[in-house]
């Protein structure tokens, strides 16, 4: 019992510890009430028992291990916590509770298990379980597979990951133990029913009589699929749907089961081991597969078709085996063995998936032309291969291939390939056949379905009708509009008939990429046939096509933005009829429907004689008028523009009727699109001998192709007759033939100026200059031409592969050049021959014949297997050369360059790890040039990325991640194999190499923005956990500086222009009738320059009416942070970030957040610009604002620290001005932060702080700023305590002794403590304060201070003695025009005139005239300068008036400068600072010094650095600190020095000497000199040229001579100094005024003017 008694005392966590089983089942039974108690699952107490947990499952005693598991389920279900406990608890679990003998503890473990995996931890969960299935223990075994079991049975597949499971699933099945073979059983029985017959394959070798066994259980399984019964914590909304379906009867979403198996569906593919198999190719395989004899070749092919058979292979360089089995399939007799090959190909395909689709392009080309085979036995492998091969590429990819034997004279070829393409079609979904890849092939499938042999038109029809049903009628109806009605019917019967991938009823079921086109057939529509009339357009005939029809088609073929519009089809007229129904409308044309209106006739009547030979312009403009109101009201057909487009051009030169053809031209292109009426018109144009006409037309073209668009245009018909243009005589043709290539460069970019190298010199550079000025320019949205029919009915995937792949569309219409015949087998040959010299001979051809192409195929032939091979090359020269022609090609080919990606693109990822810098330069270009033709998709597919990174190379790893870093941001959308590289990125944030580590973390908030930040942290799970807790807080922080995702192209954006631009055009122009025009097409790709200057426009503060009173009650309430901190934690940047996104522009905040500081300097200069616009909002949101400048307060960076301390000076003036007056929310979460800067080390921040902290005595009470000094005033900074001291004295000496809080007595008492501290700065500015005390209440303060030690007391009585003293002649001195200066210069600020509060040049200019006053000779005031008009009126410009010419010969003498005697160095100085840096900057920081002496020293010391020329290099880099500091010394003399009358006179023109001699040395050594950035510049001429003004410097001895050495050195300055930034400091600084003042007479001296 004394035992007993003794434990029962301790504490709940050591009775869980203590050795007694019952002291430890006690605990647990406390530790189980204590967790049913606790309510909050995010209470701190849970934390207390973390590590216990484990320790409860562990238990030793079987009776106390039941109580402790008991109470380890309660801590995992209720704690928010528990998840970190996982990995220990359920090995403990697996370990301890499985081999136990009661039923009661594996039940409780097992609910443990599930427990975890309801707590989001099913993959530890899983690993743990697994790793117990090898366990010796036959109980383990058997626990851990039922567990699985039960836990795939209730949380479903997409839980439990069912790869790993499948895989050791085999091995349970060989177990010598019979439970644990039965308990496999069941799992397996488990397992079918969620992924069906993907589980075949993995357990296809197991003994036969278990399979059989497993056959059996699986026939009795229900059809239905399985539903997840049990759910995660972040699944409760899908637990409310399942409970309330249970309690409806559960019958009722049968209808969704389908869907689900679909979502649920497993590839077989991904369960299966990946099985090497090029290591185990026979040694003589590829001497035998090329040997005379064919049993040989036999021999080899059967040996690949044996190790093929394995259905998962492992990815490796399989180029050549490619190679060898194409040849054979291309070149061998022997049927048979083309037939064995063709099933090689297949299995390779097959078993490679995505990872064959490198070799892709290397064999269809040779398939489909093998087809000419007959053997049926031959064709149907061909078939095989080819199906297997299209798995694993695109149809894009492989398009230009098929394309190519479309029109092959052997019929075999084209049926087959036509029927490839039908079985293919049945694997896309409408967004994988977009319109752009649909078109080519339905106008080769519609000229055989005219072909004479019945099987190619059959395979044609099979095809159309696939591709109907997979987009649907009506994105296939627009190419079928010249189709017959019976052909239109068998292509919808063949419609009917197609089976999709995917469907119920179809092949093949286990494709992902088909799913989407099973699940959302498109609706099938009636098409609308041509020969009825539409529902929404005027009746259209087809009795037969228009005349000169076949123009109009061109343009069409040629761009895939072309519009595919109806065309109005009308026969043409007799004149009679014409002229019977012309003359009953004509008078009533502009009245008119336009149903009603016979277009043809009205504009034949118009053409009749005269016609448009009228002499008389009134009547000929009318004319034109007609014309445009015909063709704008009417349904104008390409018939009836052909009537009359040849009298247009002919008028469009003339200068009374031009305007009226131009615009009628116009009105016909938007009805009969522009491409088509272009080609006309130019072609006509140029058919005619006047050079008026063809320069105007010229002219009109250029102005129509920025109004409609460049969709459709048919570049080759124009390039001929725009270079005719330019070898014409007249000039001005020649300048709009010009001025037109400059329009077409605004869509064509460089490869538009490879059609004119031929030209001669002169005439190129002017085409040059003419594309420089468009440089840059983004071309305008589109404003003109005909809507599309149905584009409002059109797919949203079409619209978005148009938007997508735009960047081509130009590219795309350019003539290209099949270069496949020059690429020779000799040519391959010499570029693998093994002399280095004949290898580059041939790789110089092959640039030859790609230069002289200039735009390329996609059909390259052998080229790309050879140039890969010369991208291994020992000699890195012929690397280069490789890489550079790879470079060359991606110019040449375009947008076609996709299908070259991954076997010519993907190995020159490998050489960003070479060794020399110049070949990882090449490559990185030569990667930048694919991907801008390419884009970004195909490098991210697949897993050739993540290899790359995989291997361990720092240059491969840094160049890729760099390379990653930069592109991921641009995109939209990546490829979702991208996750694939997420292991590798976290392995290279470990890296050796520091600069590896660096790139992989300016990688992360690019990956993370679009993989998303719990996928990322879910990968980081898997890593070793001293590695996790790493990567996860450098997630963490990339997080919050994660980029947004571009936004999507708004479609719609051109439309706004299109409303409001032709109601403004007949304003401007001549023709009086409105034109209403639709959109051509989308607008095209603005530039993201001009996105941004758009985003940028509006206002940046947003007025969000009682947000920040809703703030503040929130605080109150602690339902936000409150803004309270030592150092700023992620979690209040991120509320601060939620707060502020509603009453910022969304850039702004994306820059006020940025990671790189000089995104904080635009930002921080935006808000200035915007603040006195949008005052009212910047004070709604001002609380938000200021939190904002207090995290700039902790950055290091200075520039951002001084810009923000220039704004916070702004917005208190504007503040101040406004009379608003802060509230102590506002207060209590900006000051103090504000008060720890007022202790920087920096002089120039102390000076901007303590001018801060006199305006916000304006708009908050002293009183209240008072207790926030007072809390300065003990900071352990020493510089912080005594200048919070002296804002106190200033406070005190202007407002009183009410200023004090909370009483005088408590306040004084505190600020006397300072008097006895160890720093004598903190000593003397609490002396200060006290002294002002004792001005505003005499002796009482004595009593208010307490007591003080004698020698404080003492120091204190001195110090007044010294003040009374100084009173009356400081009284004295006030009659000079001088500002009054403190004891303390620290405390300038605080007692400077109201009228210097506002830190601005104007102010320093009006102190310097106040004091000048008496002296200037009086001006009457309407020459005098108004500085206030200048100060209040920003908007201003300020003009510089033209300075008097002087002669400079006598500045320009030598000036006798005097020498400095002081040299001393402290004798510990090298001792203390060891590196010259620091030395430097310890130097640099006493030139700055208040005190005389010291500042003389450290410039002697700078002296004698810069005198050597071989230490002068040692200032470099320190030359802007050196000048600041030298700036601020003489601002120091001008303000303090010369207003002390106790300093001598003589040791102030030593410290002058002192300074203009080091400016002089330094300015005299150009390389240093140019170092000087141009605002440091500015701020020492203002220094120097003050110090020329100053009239006391004429009353020290030598004072001319000073004068003189200061404008010597402004003449080496402006000398020496970069250029750049002497001009900009020209036209920027305040110099001019300075200038101007003295030029004006407000200077008091006649020698300062003349000098000047």
């Amino acid at each position: 019992m004394g035992d007993d008694s003794e434990w029962m005392k301790l504490p709940m966590d050591q009775k869980c510890e203590h050795k007694i089983w019952k002291a430890r089942l006690n605990g647990y039974e406390e530790a189980l009430k204590l967790f049913h108690r606790i309510k909050d699952e995010k209470s701190p107490e849970w934390g207390k028992y973390l590590g216990l947990i484990k320790k409860f499952v562990t238990d030793s005693n079987a009776v106390a291990q039941l109580k402790g598991l008991e109470a380890a389920l309660a801590f995992i279900e209720n704690a928010h916590v528990a998840g970190k406990t996982t990995g220990e608890v359920v090995s403990g679990v697996v370990g301890k509770v499985f081999n136990q003998p009661k039923a009661r503890a594996k039940e409780l473990g097992t609910d443990i298990c599930l427990m975890y995996i309801e707590i989001e931890k099913a993959e530890v969960v899983q690993d743990e379980l697994i790793k117990g299935l090898d366990n010796k223990n036959p109980k383990i075994v058997v626990a851990c597979i039922e567990t699985l079991r039960k836990a795939l049975c209730d949380f479903g597949s997409k839980i439990i990951t069912l790869k790993p499971v499948v895989k050791v699933l085999p091995k349970q099945f060989e177990s010598r133990e019979k439970a644990v073979r039965d308990e496999a059983r069941l799992l397996a029985v488990e397992i079918y029913r969620w992924i069906r017959d993907a589980l075949r394959t993995p357990l296809q070798n197991i003994n036969s009589v278990q399979l059989k066994e497993l056959e059996e259980e699986w026939v009795k399984l229900p059809t239905a699929a399985p539903k997840q019964t049990r759910f995660l914590r972040s699944q409760q909304d899908l637990k409310a749907k399942f409970e309330q379906q249970q309690a409806e009867g559960g019958d009722e979403v049968d209808g969704d089961d389908d869907d689900e198996a679909e979502a649920a569906q497993v590839d077989p593919y991904e369960l299966l081991e990946a099985v090497e198999i090029l290591s185990k190719l026979p040694k003589d395989f590829y001497e035998k597969i090329e040997a005379k004899k064919w049993q040989e070749r036999k021999e080899a092919l059967e040996a690949v078709e044996a190790l093929i058979k394995n259905p998962k292979l492992e990815s490796g360089d399989y180029g050549d085996l490619v190679r060898a089995l194409k040849k054979v399939i291309g070149k061998d007799a022997n049927v048979m063995l083309v037939a064995m090959a063709a099933k090689c190909l297949a299995g390779l395909a097959a078993g490679l998936r995505k990872k064959f689709g490198t070799y892709a392009g290397l064999v269809v080309p040779t398939i489909l032309e093998k087809f000419k085979e007959k053997k049926p036995q031959v064709v149907l492998a061909l078939q095989e291969a080819i199906d297997a091969v299209f798995l694993t590429t695109t149809l894009q990819n492989i398009s230009e291939d098929v394309l190519s034997v479309m029109d092959n004279k052997n019929p075999s070829i084209k049926q087959q390939a036509s029927l490839f393409l039908a079985r293919s079609f049945r694997h896309c979904t409408p967004s994988t056949l977009p319109k752009i890849v649909l078109k080519p092939f339905c106008a080769a499938f519609l000229k055989q379905v005219n072909d004479s042999a019945p099987e190619v038109r059959d395979a044609a029809f099979e095809a159309l009708g696939t591709a109907m049903k997979v987009v649907g009628e009506k994105a296939v109806n627009p190419f079928l509009t010249d189709v017959d009605k019976l052909k239109l019917d068998k292509i919808k019967e063949c419609a009917d008939k197609v089976e999709l991938v995917g469907t119920k009823g179809g092949g093949g079921g286990g494709e992902k990429k088909a799913k989407p086109a099973a699940k959302a057939p498109p609706p099938v529509e009636a098409p609308a046939k041509p020969s009825g009339p539409p529902k929404k357009a005027p009746p259209a005939k087809t009795a037969g096509p228009p005349k000169k029809g076949k123009p109009a088609s061109a343009p069409s073929a040629k761009s895939k933005k072309a519009p595919d519009t109806k065309e109005i089809v009308e026969t043409e007229l007799s004149p009679e009829v014409c002229e019977e129904k012309a003359a009953a409308v004509l008078p009533a044309v502009e009245q008119m429907d336009k149903s009603e209106m016979p277009c043809q006739a009205l504009v034949k009547m118009l053409a009749k004689k005269p016609g448009w030979k009228e002499t008389n312009f009134q009547v000929m403009q009318m004319k034109l008028h007609i014309v445009g109101l015909i063709a704008q009201k009417g349904s104008f057909s390409k018939t009836s523009a052909l009537v009359v487009l040849d009298g247009l051009v002919d008028k469009i030169g003339d200068v009374k009727c031009g305007s009226n053809a131009k615009e009628a031209l116009t009105v016909i292109g938007v009805a009969c699109s522009l491409p088509w009426t272009a080609e006309q018109v130019v072609s006509m144009a140029f058919a005619q001998k006047n050079p008026k006409n063809q320069a105007e037309t010229l002219n009109w073209l250029a102005n129509a192709m920025k109004e409609f668009g460049f969709a459709g245009i048919n570049v080759k018909a124009f390039i001929n007759n725009v270079k005719t243009a330019l070898g014409a005589t007249n000039p001005a043709v020649r300048t709009s033939a010009i001025a037109l290539l400059g329009v077409m460069y605004l869509y064509m970019g460089a490869p538009l100026r490879m059609f004119f190298e031929d030209e001669k010199p002169a005439l190129l550079s002017q085409i040059d200059a003419e594309f420089e000025k468009m440089q840059g320019q983004s071309p305008p949205a589109p404003i003109r031409g005909t809507k599309k029919a149905g584009a409002d009915e059109e797919g949203d995937a079409a619209e978005e592969e148009e938007v997508d792949s735009g960047a081509g569309d130009s590219v795309d219409v350019l003539p290209r050049t099949d270069i496949s015949d020059k690429i020779t087998l000799d040519m391959v040959s010499k570029i693998s021959d093994k002399n280095w010299k004949i290898r580059k001979e041939g790789l110089d051809e092959v640039a030859a014949v790609i230069s002289e192409a200039k735009f390329i195929q996609a059909n390259i032939g052998e080229l790309p297997m050879a140039l890969k091979g010369r991208l291994s090359d020992s000699n890195k020269l012929l690397v280069q050369q490789a890489l550079n022609i790879l470079q060359q090609i991606a110019t040449a080919m375009g947008p076609s360059l996709k299908q070259h990606v991954k076997n010519m693109g993907i190995p020159v990822i490998t050489f960003l790890g070479d060794s020399k810098a110049n070949v990882r330069a090449a490559a990185l270009s030569t990667l930048n040039a694919w991907v801008e033709q390419t884009g970004m998709k195909e490098w991210l597919e697949g897993e050739d990325l993540s290899e790359e990174l995989k291997k361990e190379n720092p240059f491969l790893r840094q160049e890729l991640l760099g390379w990653l870093a930069e592109k991921l941001p641009t995109l939209r959308t990546v490829p979702t194999d991208l996750m694939l590289c997420v292991p590798h990125l976290y392995t290279c944030l470990e890296d050796r190499s520091g600069d590896v580590r660096r790139k992989a973390q300016d990688a992360l908030p690019s990956f993370m923005m679009h993989l998303g930040y719990e996928k990322m942290i879910k990968a980081a799970g898997k890593l070793k956990p001293a590695s996790k807790d790493q990567v996860v807080g450098m997630l963490e922080k990339a997080r919050a500086v994660m980029p947004a995702k571009p936004a999507v192209p708004v479609k719609a954006a051109a439309s706004k222009p299109a409303s409001s631009a032709p109601a403004a055009k007949p304003a401007s122009g001549s023709c009086t009738f409105p034109l209403t025009t639709g959109v051509v097409g989308k607008k095209p790709p603005v530039k993201a320059g001009a996105k941004d200057e758009e985003d940028k426009s509006g206002p940046i503060f947003i007025h969000v009416p009682n947000g920040k009173e809703q703030r503040i009650k929130e605080e109150k309430t602690l339902k936000i942070l409150k803004w309270n901190f030592t150092t700023p934690r992620d979690e209040y940047v991120e509320q601060l970030k939620a707060q502020m996104s509603t009453c910022l522009a969304k850039w702004l905040q994306d820059e006020l957040f940025h990671f790189d500081f000089q995104r904080h300097v635009k930002a921080i200069g935006a808000m200035i610009e915007h603040m006195a616009p949008e005052c009212e909002a910047v004070i709604s949101c001002l609380d938000l604002i200021l939190k904002w400048f207090t995290l700039r307060f902790f950055d290091t960076n200075t520039s951002v620290l001084m810009k923000a301390l220039e704004f916070l000076k702004l917005l208190f003036t504007m503040l101040s001005r406004k009379n608003y007056q802060l509230n102590d929310y506002e207060a209590s979460s900006f000051i103090p932060y504000l008060i720890l800067k007022v202790g920087e080390s920096k002089d120039v921040v102390r000076k901007d702080v303590r001018a801060i902290l006199t305006m916000l005595c304006k708009v908050y009470a002293a009183s209240k700023v008072f207790p926030f000094l007072m809390e300065g005033t003990k900071s352990k900074n020493s510089k912080q305590r005594s200048e919070c001291l002296d804002e106190l004295g200033c406070l005190i000496e202007n407002f009183g002794m009410n200023v004090c809080q909370p009483t005088p007595a408590k306040a004084l008492k505190e600020i006397a403590v300072h008097i006895g501290d160890r720093d004598t700065t903190v000593r003397n500015a609490a002396l200060n304060t006290v002294v002002a005390a004792y001005n505003a209440c005499g002796d009482q303060v004595f009593k208010l201070i307490g007591k003080l030690s004698e020698k404080e007391m003492s120091m204190l009585e001195e110090r007044i003695k010294r003040s009374a003293k100084k009173t009356p002649a400081a009284s004295a001195k006030q009659e000079r025009p001088q500002r009054e200066h403190p004891a303390n210069p620290n405390a300038t600020f605080l007692r400077k005139p109201a009228q210097e509060e506002v830190p601005n040049k104007l102010n320093q200019a009006r102190a310097q005239n106040a004091h000048l006053e008496q002296s200037a000779p009086s001006i009457p005031k309407e020459f005098q300068l108004d500085l206030d008009v200048f100060e209040n009126n920003h908007t201003c410009a300020r003009e510089i008036p033209d300075l008097v010419q002087h002669k400079l010969d006598e500045v320009l003498e030598p000036v006798m400068i005097p020498e400095r005697k002081i040299r001393s160095v402290s004798p510990h100085f090298d001792d203390i600072h060891n590196s010259t840096a620091s030395t430097i900057n310890f130097v640099i920081s006493q030139v700055a010094s208040g005190d005389i002496n010291t500042s003389i020293q450290a410039l002697a010391q700078i002296d004698e650095v810069l005198r050597q020329a071989d230490k002068a290099e040692a200032m470099s880099g320190h030359i802007d600190q050196f000048l600041i500091a030298t700036f601020m010394q003489l601002r120091l003399i001008y303000n303090t020095h010369m207003a002390d009358d106790r300093l001598d006179k003589k040791d102030i023109f030593k410290l002058y000497s002192c300074i203009i001699g080091n400016m002089l040395s330094l300015f005299s050594m150009e390389i240093l000199a140019r170092e000087a950035s141009m605002g440091v510049l500015k701020d020492l001429m203002h220094g120097l040229i003050t110090l020329m003004l100053d009239s006391r410097v004429e009353d020290i001895e030598d004072g001319q001579q000073l004068i003189r050495s200061v404008n010597l050195l402004v003449v080496r300055v402006l000398e020496k100094s970069d250029q750049t930034n002497i001009l900009r400091l020209a036209v920027r600084s305040n110099i001019s005024y300075m200038l101007t003042a003295a030029c004006c007479g407000c200077i008091g001296s006649s020698k300062s003017r003349n000098l000047l």
